[in-house]
C-alpha cells in the first residue's frame, strides 16, 4: 500500500514546500477569525447610524463572541473524530455564509443573527490551525510556528481597526464582511489539497451531544453575565445574578456529565493531565491580560495621558509588537533550551515588574517610559503562548491533540472575557463615570475626572500584574517534559 494512502501506517514525508503551503493556508484561516474580531469595532457607530439603532450595537460583538467561544471545544472533538481537514473546510464555509449574510442584512436584528452564525464557523479556526500544526510538526520544532501565529493575531489586531474605520468612513460598512469572501476562498483552496497530505487522523470517538449542549449553555450564561454586568444591568441585579446562578448550575451539571459519560466532550484524562491543566491556566491568564489591556488601554491613553485617537492607536503598537517578539523568540529558542520553562517564568516576572511600575503613578509616567513598559509587558505575555501551546500538545496522545488544543483556546477566550469584565468593572466602579465624553472625535475629561480615571487605572495595572502572577505560579508548577522529536506517522524532510 502506498505510504500516502489514508490507510497506511507507514511514515508520511512532507517536504518544506508542502509544509509552507499547509502553513500558509491555515494561517489564512486563522487570520480570518482573528481579523473578524477586530475589524467590526471601528465600524459599529456607522452601522448603528445606518440602521438607526445604537442600543443594539453591543450585540453585534457579543453574538459572535458567544457562539465562537461555545463551539470551540466541540470543533476540537470533531477534528479528533473526522480529522482536521473536513472540519476546517466546513468551518470556513459556515463562516463565509455568515459573512455574506452579515453584508446583506436588512436590519440590525438579522445582522446580529448572521454574526452568531459567523461565530459558529469562525470559533474553531484558530484552534484547528494549531491542531494541524500539532499533527504536522514535532513538538521540539513546533514552538517557532507559534510565533508565526502570534504575528497573525497581532497583525489582525492592528489591521482590523484601520480597515474597519476606512471602509466605514470612505466606502461602505458591508465591506468589512465582504472582505472575508476572497480571504476565505483563498484559505480553503490553498489548504484543501495540501491538507490531504496530513497523516490519517480519524479516531473512533463518540460525540457527547448532551455534554456539548451543557457546556455551550453554561458558557453563554457566563458571557452574558460578564457582558451585561455593570453596563446594561448592575452587578447585583436579578438578571445578572440569575445568569451567574444559571451558569454555576450548568457547569455543575457539565462536571457531572464529565464524570459519568462513557466518552465526555472533555475527557478527564485530558483535564486531569498536570501539564494541560497548568498550561491552560497560564495561557488563560496571559491571553486574558492581553485582551483586557488592549481594550482598556486606549481609554487610559486618551483620558489620562490626553492622546488623540490616532496617537492612541500608535501607542498600542509596542504592546502588540512586544507579544510578537516574545512569542517568536521563545518559539525559536525552545528547541535549544532543555529547561524551556525558564523563558515564560522570566518573561512573566519582567512583565509583572513593568505593570507594577505603571501602577505606581499612571498619570505621571512619561510617554517614552510608557512605551517601553508596555513593550516589556508585551514581550513577557508573548513568552507564555508558545510554551503553553506546545507543552499541552506534547503532553497528550496524538488522538487527543484536537480536544486538548480546543480546550486551551476555549479557556483562553474565557480568560479574555473575564479579565476584560474585571478591568472594565474597575474603571467604571472607581472612576465613578460610565464612560468619557466624546468631543470632536476625541475624549474630553475634566481635571478631576482625569485624576479619578488615573486612580482607577492604577488598580487596572495592579489587577493585570496579579493575573500574570497567577500565570507565573501555574508555569512554575507545570511539569517540564522533554519535547518529542517526532510526530506519529509523519516526518519532515
Amino acid at each position: 500500500m502506498d505510504a500516502r494512502s489514508p490507510g497506511s501506517d507507514a511514515s508520511l514525508t512532507l517536504d518544506p514546500a508542502e509544509v509552507r503551503t499547509i502553513l500558509f493556508g491555515v494561517m489564512l484561516a486563522m487570520f480570518l477569525s482573528a481579523l473578524d474580531q477586530t475589524i467590526v469595532a471601528t465600524a459599529l457607530p456607522t452601522i448603528g447610524v445606518a440602521f438607526s439603532d445604537l442600543e443594539s450595537l453591543p450585540w453585534i460583538v457579543t453574538s459572535y463572541l458567544l457562539t465562537a467561544t461555545a463551539v470551540t471545544p466541540l470543533v476540537g472533538k470533531l477534528a479528533d473524530i473526522y480529522g482536521p481537514r473536513p472540519v476546517l473546510l466546513a468551518g470556513i464555509a459556515v463562516f463565509l455564509v455568515g459573512s455574506i449574510a452579515c453584508a446583506l442584512a436588512p436590519s440590525i436584528f438579522w445582522l446580529i443573527v448572521a454574526r452568531a452564525l459567523q461565530g459558529i464557523g469562525g470559533g474553531g479556526l484558530i484552534s484547528l490551525a494549531q491542531t494541524i500544526i500539532g499533527l504536522m510538526i514535532a513538538p521540539r520544532d513546533r514552538g517557532k510556528y507559534q510565533g508565526y501565529f502570534a504575528a497573525v493575531f497581532i497583525s489582525s489586531s492592528i489591521a482590523g481597526p484601520i480597515l474597519g474605520g476606512f471602509f466605514a468612513q470612505h466606502l461602505h460598512w458591508s465591506l468589512i464582511f465582504w472582505i472575508n469572501v476572497p480571504l476565505g476562498i483563498a484559505a480553503a483552496v490553498r489548504s484543501e489539497r495540501a491538507l490531504r497530505r496530513l497523516p490519517p487522523h480519524h479516531h473512533k470517538h463518540r460525540l457527547d451531544v448532551l455534554g456539548a449542549l451543557l457546556m455551550c449553555l453554561a458558557t453563554v450564561a457566563m458571557l452574558l453575565a460578564l457582558s451585561w454586568g455593570g453596563t446594561r444591568f448592575s452587578w447585583g441585579s436579578v438578571e445578572v445574578l440569575g445568569l451567574v446562578a444559571g451558569s454555576v448550575v450548568l457547569w455543575a451539571l457539565f462536571g457531572l456529565r464529565i464524570a459519568t459519560a462513557v466518552e465526555p466532550l472533555l475527557p478527564l484524562s485530558v483535564l486531569s493531565n498536570q501539564v494541560v491543566l497548568t498550561g491552560i491556566i497560564a495561557a488563560a491568564c496571559a491571553m486574558g491580560t492581553l485582551i483586557g489591556l488592549s481594550i482598556e488601554l486606549p481609554l487610559y491613553f486618551e483620558s489620562v495621558l490626553h492622546l488623540s485617537a490616532s496617537q492612541s492607536g500608535l501607542a498600542m503598537i509596542p504592546l502588540m509588537a512586544g507579544v510578537v517578539v516574545g512569542a517568536t523568540a521563545t518559539g525559536r529558542l525552545m528547541p535549544h533550551i532543555p529547561h524551556y520553562k525558564r523563558l515564560p517564568v522570566a518573561g512573566q516576572a519582567i512583565g509583572m515588574l513593568a505593570l507594577a511600575v505603571l501602577a505606581i503613578d499612571p498619570a505621571g509616567v512619561p510617554l517614552a517610559v510608557l512605551v517601553l513598559l508596555t513593550g516589556i509587558a508585551g514581550v513577557g505575555l508573548g513568552t507564555v503562548l508558545p510554551v503553553a501551546t506546545v507543552g499541552i500538545q506534547n503532553a497528550v496522545p496524538v488522538p487527543q491533540i484536537g480536544t486538548a488544543t480546543a480546550a486551551m483556546n476555549f479557556f483562553r477566550s474565557l480568560g479574555g472575557a473575564v479579565l476584560t469584565a474585571v478591568f472594565g468593572a474597575i474603571v467604571i466602579g472607581l472612576a465613578g463615570v460610565s464612560g468619557p465624553h466624546e468631543t470632536g472625535g476625541s475624549l474630553a475629561l475634566g481635571a478631576a475626572e482625569a485624576a479619578t480615571m488615573a486612580h482607577a487605572f492604577r488598580w487596572v495595572f495592579a489587577a493585570a500584574g496579579f493575573a500574570l502572577f497567577i500565570g507565573l505560579v501555574a508555569t512554575l508548577i507545570m511539569e517540564e517534559r522533554p519535547l518529542r522529536t517526532t510526530v506519529h506517522h509523519i516526518d519532515i524532510e
